[in-house]
């Protein structure tokens, strides 16, 4: 843990309730991005152990967890954020681009029906939360890999909020999560990070005119997702070898906890992918 720079602006937390799956299935077992090897062995009781430390951080910091059960041959479960996008109490569940994950879209829906969300069916294909990030009252959404940008359409009427459309070019950052990060859910012109490479040139004017004061990263953080964090408008949970990132985050008033989460890592995913956040 990092605390904040003393001439840094004073940062407030806001309390946040989130949705997330231990992953007692964790392999990789397929490639559907370009982390993933499945020739190369993976440790389940590894990842269970430090997917634990980011739930204990989770619980130091005060946030309202709950679990949904994981299934067995479901091994991406633990990446609760892309099982769907909840905002006012409405839970749009997710449809998954690859026949590997399909289940995962149902499974999520139904946690969402039993714990009281009022849950829209997707028509378009789209990956969730790891595609669709608030900041102020704006959706951004990500597409190119994954999310198709119908489901952009089908966020407007089912929120009736802005929704800006971002475009995601390097497939090592197939998800908008991989490649930027909400740090003040309240909006801002220095709110968020990104990596400038991942997107094409007319979502880094959105991004740019947006968020002037963005903290850019750099490739070596990326490299571990850094960006892949997620923030309660003062503390930021990162990846533990994404340094220079913890460093302009503490620059900036933020207290930076670094987590390894290497093992998930292995399946694409960091912090933010095994964190749903759940709006009432």
């Amino acid at each position: 843990m990092t605390s904040p720079s003393a001439s840094a602006p004073a940062r407030a937390a806001t309390k946040r309730t989130v949705l997330m799956c231990r992953p007692e299935h964790f392999t990789v077992s397929y490639r559907i991005n370009p982390w993933m090897h499945p020739e190369d062995p993976t440790d389940t009781s590894l990842a269970v152990r430090q997917w634990e430390t980011l739930h204990a951080k989770y619980v130091e910091l005060g946030f309202e967890i709950h679990l949904i059960d994981p299934i067995p041959g479901l091994p991406d479960m633990v990446y609760a954020a892309n099982g769907g996008y909840v905002l006012d109490g409405i839970a749009y569940g997710a449809k998954f681009e690859y026949p590997e994950r399909q289940p995962e879209g149902p499974a999520y829906m139904d946690w969402f029906r039993a714990n009281g969300f009022d849950v829209r069916e997707p028509v378009a294909t789209n990956e969730g939360e790891g595609d669709m990030l608030l900041v102020g009252d704006t959706i951004y959404a990500g597409t190119g890999f994954r999310t198709d940008p119908a489901s952009h359409d089908e966020l407007r009427a089912i929120y009736q909020r802005e929704v800006v459309t971002l475009k995601l070019i390097d497939p090592s950052f197939y998800h908008l999560d991989t490649a930027f990060a909400v740090l003040d859910s309240k909006g801002g012109p220095d709110s968020v990070a990104f990596l400038p490479k991942a997107f094409d040139a007319r979502s880094l004017d959105i991004l740019d005119e947006r968020f002037p004061d963005a903290i850019h990263v750099n490739d070596e953080d990326a490299k571990v997702l850094g960006l892949n964090s997620f923030s309660d408008g003062r503390n930021v949970v990162i990846a533990s070898r994404a340094t220079d990132f913890e460093r302009q985050l503490t620059e900036r008033g933020y207290i930076a906890h670094g987590v390894d989460l290497s093992e998930l890592l292995l399946g694409g995913g960091g912090v933010k992918c095994c964190t749903l956040e759940l709006r009432s």
